[in-house]
């Protein structure tokens, strides 16, 4: 079974080498591309003060954080989350960088993020799908339909939800359909008469892994719309 785990965190600063610490972690479950309905939440005490630009960023106070748990109270729940998985991360260096540096910090320290869990940087693939445009998650939300209304201030759990739409959005095939009948298959361009393509078309059928992530489209269009889709209409219909 294909397990994804969408990982977001906040930090008291940018630069992991000063040693700015993370006071934020969020996760969401995903099983063969659907919302296992598992999530994982916490804030952090960091042991240190929060720079002004950070918490400008997230709003989040060293008076708020003083009464949490430190990472190492946190740190087997969240090992045992992501062992085996797929990290699905925007941005996917800061984060690595920041939770290697906390498990680091460990007695007796747990290795590296890779050593648990494979990773994927959808800014990576975003940039691939959208060469010379901006690729932050905000602008993301507004090119790919998902609503980030919510978000006057980031938050690791509520950035972990929009990218876990985002994600599937990227990763879904066709997200638009192109209805320009001026432009040709570049298959249909060889099925000239008589040749085996045009007598007999090749058939090719969804497999279960293609059908779970049509199912998972229609939710998303659900979820978007508000209602239900006329894809999911339509495919209920036919």
């Amino acid at each position: 079974m294909s397990r994804i785990v969408v990982l977001d965190t906040e930090t008291t600063g940018l630069e992991v080498s000063q040693g700015h610490r993370i006071i934020e972690i969020g996760c969401i479950e995903l099983c063969e591309r659907r919302r296992s309905g598992r999530t994982f939440h916490r804030y952090l005490n960091p042991e240190r003060r929060v720079d002004a630009g950070a918490l400008a960023v997230h709003g989040l106070d060293d008076a708020f954080l003083a009464d949490k748990p430190r990472f190492a109270e946190i740190a087997d729940e969240l090992l045992e989350l992501i062992r085996g998985a797929e990290l699905v991360i925007h941005n996917a260096a800061f984060d690595i960088g920041f939770l290697d540096a906390e498990l680091a910090r460990l007695d007796p320290p747990r290795g590296r993020v890779s050593e648990s869990a494979s990773v994927l940087d959808t800014l990576a693939l975003a940039r691939k799908r959208f060469p010379g445009q901006r690729n932050s998650l905000d602008a993301l939300c507004k090119r790919l339909g998902v609503d980030n209304s919510a978000r006057e201030l980031h938050g690791a759990l509520l950035d972990a939800e929009l990218l876990t739409e985002v994600f599937i959005s990227l990763t879904a095939g066709q997200t638009a359909f192109n209805l320009d009948l001026d432009t040709a298959h570049p298959v249909a361009t060889q099925a000239v008469a008589g040749s085996p393509l045009a007598r007999r078309p090749r058939v090719l059928r969804a497999d279960a892994v293609e059908l779970a992530a049509h199912q998972t489209r229609l939710d998303t269009l659900d979820h978007q719309c508000k209602a239900r889709s006329l894809w999911r209409r339509q495919s209920e219909s036919g």
